[in-house]
């Protein structure tokens, strides 16, 4: 190891000399307590580093120790279910074994090196593997079996493997490459700032079912797509993330609660391991992994969270799961960035932030995707990223929210005015949008309804057009409205707070399959065609609105995924009103 001097401390940067053989976003130790630190500058003989712990009471001449690796993740069985900080230290056994406060320089295995795991081979003795294949399975989980893959750098001959009860220090098998002999482990290393490799990226051309109405009907996001949901304090970003995370049918979830309030975390943490899955009714911990900073980690930390967690769920998607990555929030790592590029003296660029933000948070969206992945199988895993961003006062103006939306695909605009309304969720359905309903309308069709995405097009129309007449209301009053336009009002309003207003507290309400989906919007669909035939018949709308009908369509949402044959009552009772 080498050995340098710290010559100064600026807060997380610390500016060291004579770190020899140095080199860019090399994992370093810092002082005695050996704090982990990762250089992010060189100039001359000095070295910037990054400092992810507390700095106080580290000065000039104390010691650094180059460790001569990147940062880089511990990726193997014990991942699932587990609560880790920015660089995966696993907060849930250091509680067991440090108490509530993690200590500085603390330095703990990121993986269990004493449990044991069975180990079921795929491949057997002399057969030729390459990176990316999958030579063993460990159930991890009742819901996730952990895929044991090649390391991508490697190919070669299998000498032995068997079936066995192990530790994931404990060699599982023999690899003969051209030159050596390689042990392989249950466990390989990857450093967070590499992508992960594969063989092709794909188009995505299914959604992630998230179960929120407005978003799978409206602005869906595709397996393998990138959204992002901007909006002011309050406005319900942390219940949004909250609610994708517990319901996308993603098999695996990544949830990086990077620089948010502890309460919020702690939400996560307790209200998890209660919850159900609706598909399997197994805790929807056996499917998550959450990456936490802890408060007495600087700003820093943030970056390395966002890392962690991209790392993390590129490794699985590697085994061919669809992953989900929740990121809440973008905006504080941008903060991060902006700190030590301000300590680190760089040009500023627009409101502080350093000049190549936008290469910044492109590099990590780009991460996502749908891939056909390394190894001989023909193997799919999708990697689906969702980033909240929190522009001060809402701005959407904020060079965050702009940077992410010329990479996103999806815009979930929140809004503090539905917010504040108690509309949940608060997108606003005039601001946001999804640019892959064209990938996925086949999907739909084949899957759902033929129908499903001209209904979805007539309801946004009446949304659109209510905005419009709304304008002339507060003109002229209702009054000087003809009565299509008052049906059009009415049947917005029903589309608002029957289908799009959905309570994330409510058993039945909190998730929404898409077939249900469908029949809801159906339904407010038909009504107001019949209700248009009375209409151009003569009738005036308040002789004709149905108080029964108008009663069955709010309490729709309330009818379990159980007992959708109660839809076709309602549609039936419809089609029969005169």
């Amino acid at each position: 190891m080498d050995e340098a001097k710290i010559v100064r401390v600026c807060g997380p940067l610390v500016i060291a000399k004579g770190l020899s053989n140095a080199r860019m976003y090399d994992v370093v130790r810092v002082a005695e307590e050996k704090l982990i630190g990762e250089i992010v500058g060189l100039k001359q003989d000095y070295s910037f580093i990054q400092v992810y712990e507390e700095t106080t009471g580290i000065g000039p001449g104390e010691p650094i120790y180059s460790t001569g690796e990147p940062l880089s993740l511990q990726l193997g069985p014990g991942l699932v279910g587990s609560i880790y900080d920015g660089i995966q230290r696993p907060l849930d056994i250091i509680r067991l074994k440090q108490g509530d406060f993690v200590k500085r320089g603390l330095d703990l295995p990121s993986l269990d090196r004493e449990k044991i795991w069975h180990f079921i081979p795929k491949v057997k003795d002399g057969d030729f593997v390459e990176g990316g294949d999958i030579i063993g399975e460990v159930k991890e989980t009742d819901l996730v079996i952990h895929r044991i893959m090649v390391p991508p750098h490697l190919k070669g001959e299998i000498l032995e493997i068997k079936e066995a009860d192990c530790r994931i220090i404990d060699t599982i098998a023999k690899l003969k490459t051209d030159n050596k002999i390689i042990e392989l482990k249950m466990f390989q290393r990857w450093p967070v700032r590499k992508e992960r490799p594969f063989k092709e990226k794909l188009i995505p051309d299914s959604p992630l079912i998230t179960g929120q109405r407005i978003i799978d009907t409206f602005f869906p996001i595709c397996k393998g797509g990138t959204a992002c949901i901007p909006g002011p304090f309050g406005s319900g970003k942390t219940v949004c993330q909250h609610q994708l995370a517990k319901w996308s049918d993603a098999d695996i979830i990544v949830y990086v609660a990077c620089g948010e309030r502890g309460n919020e975390t702690a939400d996560v943490l307790l209200s998890f391991p209660k919850l159900k899955d609706p598909r399997n009714q197994r805790s929807l911990m056996e499917r998550t992994i959450i990456v936490a900073n802890t408060s007495n980690m600087p700003v820093a930390a943030r970056e390395a969270s966002i890392y962690t967690g991209i790392t993390i769920a590129e490794y699985f998607r590697d085994m061919g799961y669809s992953v989900a990555l929740m990121a809440d929030s973008t905006s504080r790592w941008a903060e991060a960035l902006r700190e030590i590029s301000g300590r680190l003296q760089e040009m500023p660029g627009e409101e502080g932030y350093p000049t190549n933000l936008s290469s910044r948070i492109a590099e990590f969206y780009e991460r996502a995707g749908k891939v056909i992945c390394l190894g001989k199988e023909k193997r799919i895993g999708s990697l689906s990223i969702i980033g909240a961003v929190s522009p001060p006062g809402g701005d959407l103006a904020d060079p965050v929210v702009q940077a992410t939306l010329r990479v996103v695909k999806v815009f979930w605009a929140l809004d503090d005015k539905l917010a504040n309304a108690r509309h949940f969720p608060a997108i606003n359905w005039l601001l946001s949008y999804s640019l892959y309903l064209e990938n996925i309308k086949d999907y739909f069709r084949e899957n759902i309804a033929d129908d499903f995405i001209i209904l979805t097009q007539q309801a946004m129309r009446i949304l659109e057009e209510e905005q419009e007449l709304l304008e002339i209301v507060r003109l002229v009053g209702e009054e000087a409205l003809s009565e299509t336009d008052k049906l059009i009002l009415e049947t917005a309003k029903s589309i608002r707070e029957d289908f799009l207003h959905q309570s994330a507290f409510d058993e039945i309400d909190t998730y929404t399959s898409l077939k249900k989906q469908y029949l809801m919007l159906k339904s407010i669909i038909l009504l107001h065609q019949n209700y248009l035939k009375k209409i151009k018949k003569g009738n005036l709308l308040k002789e004709i609105i149905s108080p029964s009908l108008k009663e069955s369509i709010s309490h729709m949402k309330y009818i379990k995924e159980s007992e959708l044959e109660k839809f076709k009552e309602l549609i039936k009772k419809i089609e029969d009103y005169v």
